[in-house]
């Protein structure tokens, strides 16, 4: 039998997610430094019984990485890292954080076409969860894989495409963690970028009637709404030929750092202390919503600092049903005994073919509902949940939700397919937990 590579002395079995709302001690800490010690780890594993959950940067808000067995970490693996220009394809650890793609892609000129505003997650991870980010023709990060390698339970090496192993393929590359280990990944990229980023205050009513213009008109768009007002902020990036306006630094701070950071947190440590001011301090908040135009390196205007931490859900919805979605989203937060702190984001994306991507074979407009940490949100983000599911939604997989495998089978056209994979390749749930075994079934 093969031996399980021992935890260092400096690990710590205890976990805890970035946002803090979820924490597991696990038996074992594995970090693999080669494939064939994470392979021989997955043996043991799976001939002893354990379970191996692998974690990426803790950036979700569900349980899909908690782990109270074996902890897998990606850090100190190493596999090659593979930039073919030409074709415009890199090749990847999946344990890498996007923040270190993003630049290693910039030194060879390329980009992703599309990013979330959080560059803090691992490949693995972000794509595990269906991680995406906002533009009418764009899928999500998981839509440009074009290859990965999964090491499976019983220590095999699946290197999956299209052309390979393309069922596996299909279900990986939106797998929650519930196939295999991620290794290694392959993106297609584009050529490097620069976007011209404007932000300026709006309406709700305004938006939702122009929404086809904002949307279809723009590379990327997406708004924020203040919950208790009319108000919103519109974030529209347009690729442009040159960076000519840049944001300087001190305006960069101020914005970025300052506002939606220092004072944020000050605001809403200001509602979690006294709730019934939280109307007000949500119209002050969209009042105080400013105007700016700057040109950047697309991942550098994609990707914000976030600072103010929160819990999150969010549903990718038809994007026929948005506006039906977000007047529902309004009753719900005045009929709420729970104030809401923070506002609501609105993106899109377009439809994919990842069996358990939100937006598997259709257009989505997703809705994010968030609200600051220590303070009360299941009454709120329960009662939107009952809005979104009976609007076809999906819930983000990564994002709060109380959904089960018996709710999400009719969501999800090729639900069973991705469970018959499953079987296959984990037939004793290796890679199971308590969030696998509620949303996919023991």
């Amino acid at each position: 039998m093969s031996a399980v590579p021992a935890p260092s002395v400096a690990e710590s079995t205890h976990w805890s997610n970035w946002a803090g709302n979820q924490q597991a001690t696990c038996r074992r800490v594995l970090r693999p430094a080669t494939v064939d010690e994470l392979t021989a780890a997955l043996r043991t594993a799976a001939e002893t019984g354990a379970r191996v959950k692998p974690v990426g940067s803790g950036h979700s808000f569900t349980d899909v990485a908690s782990a109270d067995d074996h902890r897998l970490h990606l850090d100190a693996l190493r596999t090659p890292v593979t930039v073919n220009t030409g074709a415009r394809l890199v090749t990847t650890p999946a344990g890498m954080p996007l923040r270190q793609l993003n630049e290693l892609l910039a030194g060879h000129r390329l980009a992703l076409p599309n990013l979330g505003d959080v560059d803090a997650q691992t490949i693995a991870g972000a794509i595990s969860t269906g991680t995406h980010g906002t533009g009418a023709t764009y899928p999500g990060l998981a839509g440009l894989v074009e290859g990965l390698t999964l090491v499976t339970a019983d220590g095999t090496v699946l290197r999956c495409s299209e052309q390979e192993h393309p069922d596996v393929f299909a279900a990986a590359r939106v797998g929650l963690g519930a196939l295999g280990v991620l290794v290694e990944v392959t993106l297609r990229c584009v050529d490097a970028f620069v976007l011209r980023a404007t932000e300026r205050p709006g309406t709700l009513s305004g938006t939702l009637a122009r929404l086809p213009e904002l949307t279809d008109g723009n590379d990327h768009a997406e708004f924020f709404w203040f919950p208790y007002t009319d108000q919103v902020q519109l974030r529209i990036n347009n690729r442009v030929p040159a960076d000519d306006r840049p944001l300087s630094r001190w305006r960069g701070w101020f914005d970025d750092e300052f506002m939606a950071n220092t004072v944020l947190d000050g605001v809403c440590r200001l509602g979690r202390a006294v709730p019934a001011m939280v109307p007000t301090l949500s119209a002050v908040t969209a009042r105080a919503v400013g105007s700016r135009t700057y040109t950047g390196r697309s991942d550098r205007v994609f990707c914000t600092p976030r600072r103010v931490r929160f819990v999150e859900m969010e549903y990718a919805l038809p994007r026929a049903a948005l506006g039906t979605a977000l007047t529902a989203l309004a009753d719900v937060i005045d009929r709420c005994p729970v104030r809401v702190t923070l506002p609501v984001e609105v993106r899109f994306a377009a439809a994919d073919g990842n069996w358990l991507s939100h937006s598997y074979q259709r257009d989505s407009a997703y809705v994010a509902i968030h609200q600051y940490v220590g303070m009360p949100y299941e009454a709120y983000f329960r009662a939107f949940e009952q809005v979104a599911t009976a609007l076809d939604g999906r819930p983000h997989w990564g994002k709060l939700h109380w959904r089960t495998a018996d709710t999400l089978r009719p969501a999800y056209p090729r639900f069973d397919d991705f469970l018959a994979v499953r079987d296959r390749l984990d037939p004793r749930r290796v890679f199971a937990n308590d969030y696998t075994e509620r949303v996919l079934g023991r």
